[in-house]
């Protein structure tokens, strides 16, 4: 027999593990879940970093991306409901078993700059990350071997629609979010954002120091010299990299930068400086961008030099995929260079459109819901188009609504009459039971 306090101890720890693993769970499949294409480009960093990225299908960052946000944020909220509790426990258990180790190899070698758990919504260091998965590990694994101890919110006979409805409706944001953009946007380029200032470096702060390291080859190998060992002509130019050698400060927006095609001269200070709207159809590479709506993207830019609007393409495409999306689209707008990574993390969507004013961004759209000829009727000062879309910045509380209400509703069927049918059976048998010893 269990000694009570014991009893106690047990079940105060094991449903604490459970309430911690939850809201980790939940938090890390929401956050990748409102910015699937963000994990994707994550998950093709592990492939490429691992040399996987060619054995892979090109659709499989996606699909994992969706997968994994779908999995994690499943798994925390039945963990918080305390429903399938088999499904549940086994899941966060066998995931941060994968996981812990994963991440253990991410902090010695460090081939990914950050895990990416989290996403854009809470970076942290490799070790940092390892750290927090070996306590989610014990975490899951008492929670695992005690789950019988976990309380419930809902009865058996509610528990299936709870889990279903939680299933749907984080496939929903994903794909939502997917099609169209992040509902709540948590990278530096979100809706209201100043360029000005993200690229500030504030006074009496130390910034990072870097070196350019150079990657040659030779006999199909592959090395980093700096400058001070740069090898002998029999070895063959590759690229190069900056390599960080002493951190310090570095403003959100410090690799924003946008140069003329033509010219290659750096016009970036002239476009955030300008007063007057500007539209930059953002895509980091022309090859594989969606053309579907490149009719609207052509009145777009039509519609802005009719009124004396600017309208750049920013890309990192090379000039023969610029001048074949040229050919196939019918493109007339001026073209510019810009980072890949930057380019990655300025919008979620290839080809995707900002509007931007005195160095702010004003607007984001999806080539999925592009404005058309209804909506840019009249000039931008005249219409809504022309303000900022701070209702687009951050939607966190009707998503959180829209799962939140359906469970209280769930729980408010499964109190007032799930919960009361075995209440009325004892009653009923009770009140027999008195007329047949009357």
């Amino acid at each position: 027999m269990e000694n009570k306090y014991i009893h106690r101890v047990k079940v105060t720890g094991v449903n604490s593990c459970r309430f911690i693993l939850a809201a980790a769970f939940i938090f890390s499949g929401f956050v990748k879940a409102v910015d699937p294409m963000g994990t994707q480009y994550k998950i093709e960093d592990y492939l490429t970093a691992f040399h996987l990225i060619d054995w892979v299908p090109s659709f499989f960052p996606l699909v994992g991306s969706i997968l994994l946000s779908c999995a994690e944020f499943t798994i925390g909220a039945l963990l918080f409901l305390g429903i399938r509790r088999k499904i549940s426990t086994y899941g966060a258990f066998f995931l941060m078993l994968f996981m812990t180790p994963l991440t253990l190899y991410l902090a010695i070698f460090d081939p990914v700059s950050d895990c990416g758990c989290f996403g854009d919504a809470l970076v942290l260091s490799n070790w940092a990350t390892f750290g927090k998965n070996v306590v989610l590990l014990i975490a899951s694994f008492f929670t695992f071997r005690y789950r019988r101890v976990m309380f419930r919110f809902y009865t058996l006979k509610t528990e299936w629609m709870v889990s279903l409805y939680t299933v749907c409706y984080i496939f929903c944001v994903a794909m939502y979010c997917y099609y169209y953009l992040p509902i709540i946007d948590f990278r530096p380029y979100h809706i209201g954002a100043d360029f000005h200032k993200g690229r500030a470096i504030p006074e009496n702060v130390e910034t990072s120091e870097y070196e350019t390291v150079f990657i040659l080859e030779k006999d199909g190998e592959k090395r980093t010299f700096s400058l001070d060992n740069y090898p002998d002509s029999t070895w063959t130019y590759v690229g190069r990299k900056l390599k960080q050698t002493k951190k310090g400060y570095e403003p959100p927006m410090a690799d924003f930068s946008i140069m003329d095609a033509e010219t290659r001269l750096d016009i970036t200070e002239e476009i955030i400086s300008d007063s007057i709207y500007t539209f930059l159809l953002v895509s980091y590479r022309l090859d594989i961008a969606d053309d579907s709506n490149i009719d609207l993207i052509n009145e777009i830019y039509d519609y802005s030099i009719e009124e004396g609007y600017n309208f750049y393409a920013l890309t990192t495409s090379v000039e023969d995929d610029i001048e074949v999306w040229c050919d196939k689209t019918g493109a007339e707008y001026p073209f510019t260079f810009g980072d890949d990574i930057v380019l990655k993390t300025m919008i979620r969507s290839n080809p995707g459109l900002l509007l931007i004013k005195d160095g702010i961004i004003y607007n984001k759209w999806s080539h999925n819901d592009l404005p058309d000829e209804f909506d840019l009727s009249a000039r931008l000062e005249e219409l809504p188009l022309g303000e900022i879309a701070l209702y687009k910045k951050d939607q966190s509380r009707s998503v959180i609504m829209g799962y939140c209400i359906p469970l209280l509703l769930i729980f408010l069927f499964d109190v007032t009459l799930i919960r009361r049918e075995p209440k009325k059976k004892k009653e009923k048998l009770v009140e027999n039971d008195v007329l047949e010893n009357k």
